[in-house]
């Protein structure tokens, strides 16, 4: 079974017993989420597309943990006028775990 869900504005393509990395979510290490954000929904047989969601869907997951993506840097220079700045950047990520869509 496949559902493409919006979890926090961005959307993911899950199958249970899969793990992500998506934007930070607001729990805690080991406790469940739930979402109802589901736009479409494949099983073997049948593929249901929500508009604007499929109505009685719902994903959960188990959080595993929190962490940080790799650094991003970000260089900016401006020729002949000696302007050099190097910047860098790491997104906040959760890890999670699909456990069932239901």
């Amino acid at each position: 079974m496949i559902a493409v869900v919006d979890i926090a504005g961005q959307q993911f393509k899950v199958t249970e017993k899969s793990k992500y990395y998506v934007p930070r979510l607001e729990a805690e290490p080991n406790s469940e989420v739930v979402f109802d954000k589901v736009l479409l929904l494949n099983d073997d047989k049948t593929t249901k597309v929500g508009t604007p969601t499929v109505k009685g869907v719902k994903v959960h997951a188990k959080v595993l943990e929190h962490l940080k993506d790799d650094k991003v840097i970000v260089f900016k220079k401006k020729i002949r006028i000696s302007y050099k700045r190097t910047r860098g950047h790491r997104q906040f990520l959760t890890r999670i775990e699909v456990t069932k869509i239901a």
